[in-house]
C-alpha cells in the first residue's frame, strides 16, 4: 500500500505563506528598485513589480499605506520601499507587501552624507571617550535653533515645566539652506563662551535636504570642539544626521532634547528601564534569528543536495535555449511574411499583370454600360406604353365605340337641347361614320 500523503495545491501554498511570515528577516526587509506594470486599482490599492538588472519581484501596496504616499507612482520610477515578504496562496507566488515608498533620487547626498560619516568615524569624532557627561541639574540651558516654529516652542515649554529653576537663553540660527551651516556654527562658538552647563542643537522633522546643514563637516566639527556639552536634537525618531553621531547625546526630538536636558530621577530610572527592555528584546531577537539562520543553514536542500544547484543551471539553461529557438522562429516568420509581401508587391506592378487588370475592368464596364443601356430603354418603353394608354384613356372618339355619338352644329359642340332650335341642320359623328339630320320639333 502506498504510504505516501499527498497534499492538495492550496495546503502547500499556505504552508509556505506560514513558513514566508515566520521568517523575522523577512517580517521587515527594505529594497530599492525600479516600479514597472504599474497598476492602480479603482480601490486604492497598488500592484507593481520592482526590478533590477537581474531579477523582479512583485509588490502590493494597499490604500490604508498607500494614501500617505508623497508622490503619484508610475513606471520607470526608482524607489525606496519598506515592507514584508509573504506569499499569496491563490497564485502560489511570493512578493513584498509594501508598508512605505519614497522615491530613491536623493543619491548623492546619501553618499555624501556615508562619506562624511565614514571619515569622521575613522578620525574618532564619534567614540564614546570623547563625549561629555550631561549634567543632571543645568543652571543655564543654551539653545540653538530657529527662533520661530514648533521645535523651540517645544524646548522652552517643556523646560519650564520641568524644571523651571534653569535659566534658558536661545541663540537664534538659520536651521535650513545654504547658510544655514556657517550660523549654527557661528552660534555654537559663541554659546560655548556663555558658561552655559549644556547646549541643545537642532530643529523640528524634514526632509534630507532640510536636514542637510546638519549634515556639514563644519557643523560636526563646531560640536566636537565645544567646551559645552552639547545635545543634538534634529529631526524625527527615525532621523539621523552626523550631528548626531558627534554630538555628546543626541535626543530622537526636540522636545526629548529638552527632557534629557533636566531629567529627574523617575525620568532616568524609566529611561534605563527602557532601554533595558529594548536591549534586551534586540537582543533577544538577534539571537532567534541566528538560530533560526543557523537551523535553516543546517538544513538547507542544497548542502544536502549539491547535485541541485547542477541541476537549477541545466534547467534554466534549458529553459534559454527553448526562448532562443522561439525567438529565432518568430524572426524568421517575420522575415518569410515579408518576403511575401513585397513578391506579391512586385507581382502586382508587372505590366502583363496591369493589363489583364486593365481588360477585366473594360470588361466589366462594358457589362454595366449594356446593363445601364437595357434598364434605360425598358424604362423607355415602359413611359412609352404608359403614353399610350393615357391618351386612349383621354382620346373622345374611343368613347364612341361603346355607343356614344358626338353632335356638333357647325364648328360647335353640342351638349345640351337647348343649344338647337328647329330645322337646325346638325352633323352626327359615330363611332364609325357620320350623318347629318335635320332637327324636327317632337310632339
Amino acid at each position: 500500500m502506498n504510504e505516501n500523503k499527498y497534499l492538495n495545491i492550496s495546503e502547500i501554498n499556505n504552508y509556505i505563506k506560514n513558513v514566508l511570515d515566520s521568517d523575522l528577516f523577512l517580517n521587515r526587509v527594505y529594497l530599492k528598485g525600479e516600479i514597472s506594470n504599474f497598476k492602480n486599482h479603482t480601490r486604492g490599492h497598488l500592484y507593481f513589480t520592482l526590478k533590477d538588472d537581474l531579477s523582479r519581484i512583485n509588490a502590493v501596496m494597499f490604500q490604508s499605506n498607500a494614501r500617505t504616499l508623497q508622490f503619484a507612482p508610475e513606471d520607470g520610477m526608482n524607489v525606496l520601499v519598506k515592507g514584508r515578504i509573504s506569499a499569496y496562496p491563490t497564485s502560489g507566488s511570493y512578493q513584498i507587501y509594501v508598508e512605505s515608498m519614497e522615491l530613491d533620487g536623493l543619491g548623492n547626498l546619501y553618499i555624501e552624507y556615508e562619506k562624511l560619516k565614514e571619515k569622521l568615524f575613522k578620525e574618532g569624532l564619534f567614540n564614546k571617550e570623547h563625549k561629555k557627561a550631561i549634567p543632571k541639574y543645568p543652571t543655564r540651558i543654551g539653545v540653538i535653533t530657529a527662533d520661530t516654529g514648533a521645535a523651540v516652542r517645544d524646548i522652552m515649554s517643556t523646560i519650564k515645566r520641568r524644571y523651571p529653576l534653569s535659566e534658558v537663553i536661545l541663540f537664534p540660527s538659520l536651521v535650513q539652506g545654504a547658510e544655514a551651516a556657517p550660523n549654527i556654527v557661528h552660534q555654537i562658538e559663541v554659546a560655548d563662551n556663555y558658561n552655559c552647563d549644556v547646549l541643545i542643537v537642532g530643529r523640528g522633522g524634514g526632509s534630507i535636504e532640510d536636514l542637510w546643514a546638519f549634515n556639514e563637516e563644519i557643523v560636526a566639527r563646531a560640536i566636537y570642539n565645544a567646551k559645552t556639552p552639547i545635545i543634538s536634537a534634529v529631526g524625527h525618531e527615525p532621523d539621523f544626521t552626523i550631528a548626531d553621531f558627534v554630538a555628546d547625546l543626541r535626543a530622537p526630538t526636540p522636545t526629548g532634547a529638552a527632557e534629557m536636558a533636566v531629567p529627574t530621577k523617575l525620568d532616568i530610572e524609566n529611561l534605563i528601564n527602557q532601554f533595558k527592555i529594548r536591549l534586551n528584546k534586540n537582543i533577544k531577537n538577534l539571537v532567534n534569528t541566528k538560530f533560526i539562520e543557523l537551523y535553516h543553514l543546517k538544513n538547507s536542500f542544497v548542502l544536502k543536495n549539491p547535485m541541485s544547484l547542477y541541476e537549477i543551471k541545466e534547467q534554466k539553461l534549458d529553459k534559454l535555449l527553448e526562448d532562443l529557438n522561439k525567438n529565432m522562429q518568430i524572426i524568421l516568420d517575420n522575415k518569410k511574411h515579408l518576403l511575401e509581401i513585397d513578391v506579391n508587391k512586385i507581382k502586382l506592378m508587372s505590366p502583363a499583370n496591369i493589363i489583364n487588370d486593365n481588360k477585366n475592368k473594360l470588361k466589366e464596364l462594358v457589362v454595366n454600360l449594356n446593363n445601364i443601356v437595357d434598364k434605360d430603354l425598358n424604362n423607355k418603353k415602359y413611359q412609352l406604353d404608359y403614353l399610350i394608354n393615357t391618351l386612349k384613356l383621354v382620346n373622345p372618339l374611343n368613347i364612341l365605340s361603346n355607343g356614344y355619338s358626338l353632335v356638333k352644329k357647325g364648328d360647335k359642340l353640342i351638349s345640351s337641347s337647348k343649344d338647337l332650335k328647329v330645322n337646325d341642320k346638325i352633323n352626327i359623328k359615330f363611332h364609325e361614320g357620320e350623318i347629318e339630320s335635320i332637327v324636327k320639333e317632337i310632339k
